[in-house]
């Protein structure tokens, strides 16, 4: 028997879970009977949810409790460290991370286990093809992420990506062994290599409940991504240090010229202003960039737990 685990975060998602573990236990229940060889665990992880979605959990785990299993975070801790705690505790030669608000299609479960069954791929991951029913800004912001993380990072993330993807076991024991306090899970399966293969789907709404990511949730995720995998904000810092620094001089040199050769009269707060200005735009600009790389860090010193588990069942 191959033992499969599913991860699956959940925040704030009683309405989504029982529509979800539905859905999925059927589609998985017709695959087995073609294929008796898998079986099947679900991890669920309580991310410090304030609605009901422990007790959806504890009744499924009541329900099932030799395949469903769940973990409660003392409080909310985030995504990025519920996908952790899930991928630590799966068992599985097989680990799927999905979400639990069937955005993510669970159609593709069988296929993502034949195509790691019967070909040499270490990952079968899942690429959105469009963006329908998203606002048009969001869906612009999230191109222009994209983009401007491939340009100036090594690590290539294709647009659309999302975190529903299956995985053999070497390749979470890879993720796993990377215990940094500061994490960008798209950034980190895509760092680790092994070879890949991509399924393709359109995009679906939400089967209940409304999205908890906000814009400005969003564009912090964003900044975490670009600040792991690239070194690029310090370098721009630094060329707009060094832009500053000739421009304040070629001004100044202006003023110079001017007054010694034309006889310009120029009054001397132009120049002030103008070198205090530049100046402290080189110095706060680098600064803040320097000070975002010393926070973070100060993070992975600490070595703090990446979230607390007040209970599993």
């Amino acid at each position: 028997m191959t033992l499969i685990s599913l991860v699956i975060p959940c925040y704030n998602e009683q309405e989504s879970i029982p529509i979800y573990f539905k859905t999925v236990a059927t589609i998985l229940n017709d695959f087995q009977k073609e294929y008796p060889m898998y079986e099947w665990e679900y991890w669920f992880i309580n991310d410090g949810s304030n609605d009901s979605t422990k007790n959806e959990l504890t009744k499924l785990n009541v329900e099932h409790p030799q395949t469903v299993h769940y973990i409660d975070f003392s409080r909310n801790f985030g995504k990025e460290a519920a996908l952790l705690a899930g991928l630590a505790q799966a068992k599985g030669e097989y680990v799927c991370v999905m979400d639990v608000d069937l955005q993510d299609p669970p159609e593709l479960i069988p296929q993502m286990i034949r195509t790691l069954a019967t070909t040499d791929n270490d990952i079968v991951t899942a690429q959105r093809i469009d963006r329908t029913s998203e606002p048009k800004i969001r869906s612009f912001l999230a191109d222009e992420f994209y983009a401007v993380m491939n340009h100036i990072s090594k690590v290539k993330i294709a647009a659309g990506s999302r975190d529903f993807r299956m995985m053999k076991r070497p390749v979470i024991t890879a993720i796993l062994s990377m215990p940094e306090y500061n994490r960008f899970s798209k950034g980190i399966f895509s760092w680790i290599g092994f070879k890949t293969k991509i399924l393709e789907y359109r995009h679906r709404d939400r089967v209940a409940g409304k999205t908890h990511w906000s814009m400005k949730q969003l564009f912090a995720y964003s900044m975490e991504g670009i600040m792991d995998f690239s070194n690029v904000p310090l370098a721009i810092a630094t060329w707009l240090g060094i832009l500053l620094l000739t421009s304040s001089l070629a001004g100044l040199t202006t003023i110079f010229i001017q007054a010694a050769f034309f006889h310009t009269v120029v009054a001397n707060w132009l120049g002030y202003t103008l070198v205090i200005a530049l100046i402290g735009g080189v110095q706060l600009s680098y600064l803040g960039v320097v000070g975002d790389y010393i926070g973070k860090i100060y993070l992975e010193t600490k070595q703090r737990p990446h979230y607390i588990i007040r209970d599993k069942h």
